[in-house]
């Protein structure tokens, strides 16, 4: 019986690593505060503006983002539900800093999928920024706390196969896509000035 229990406890954890953790808590934590920052203070002649009929206005991208944030994550967790499967590691052919460089990469422009599409889902721009960081804030505590083996469980992407902690990596990764979309938007020659204040 003794020998037992000291064979469990020599047994490596399946969780993620500490410097795994931090990463990824840092980097979901940077994303958020820049998206807060770009968007702070703007009008709503200015989160409404659209640079033409086929672009997104700020406030739409905040709802998708918002969107984003939890099917994305949703995903990672059904991952999770199902059986560790280490055998499909070999699979996985994108490197951590790649996903993150592939998603943040405005260069290559994707159509996005209906259930992601903004259709005023949470009813205005402030609702949607709140949906945001209510999500991310619990999305960073789990990443921080949890002890899902996320390196062993699966989602395919269009691109391949990644691992839940990928997952979660491009979830943050495409909240600064879609804040550097905000970005250009607000540097469109046609985009509102802020009221000057009296």
């Amino acid at each position: 019986m003794v020998a037992f229990v000291t064979m469990s406890f020599d047994a490596p954890a399946p969780g993620l690593t500490d410097a795994e953790r931090d990463y990824a808590s840092k980097y979901m934590q940077e994303t958020k505060d820049d998206l807060l920052k770009k968007v702070k203070g703007l009008t709503p002649e200015q989160l409404n503006f659209k640079a033409d009929a086929n672009t997104w206005s700020i406030a739409e991208c905040v709802e998708h983002i918002a969107i984003s944030e939890n099917n994305i994550f949703g995903m990672a967790q059904e991952a999770v539900q199902q059986a560790a499967d280490p055998s499909l590691r070999k699979d996985v052919k994108t490197s951590d800093e790649e996903i993150v460089n592939m998603i943040t990469d405005r260069t290559h422009k994707v159509k996005t999928q209906q259930p992601f599409e903004p259709t005023n889902k949470f009813g205005s721009f402030e609702a949607s920024l709140k949906e945001f960081k209510a999500k991310r804030d619990d999305n960073i505590k789990y990443i921080k706390t949890t002890s899902d083996d996320l390196r062993n469980h699966y989602n395919d992407m269009p691109f391949g196969k990644i691992d839940s902690y990928q997952t979660i990596l491009f979830m943050a990764a495409h909240s600064r896509r879609h804040t550097e979309q905000i970005v250009e938007v607000m540097n469109n020659p046609g985009f509102p000035k802020a009221k000057s204040k009296s």
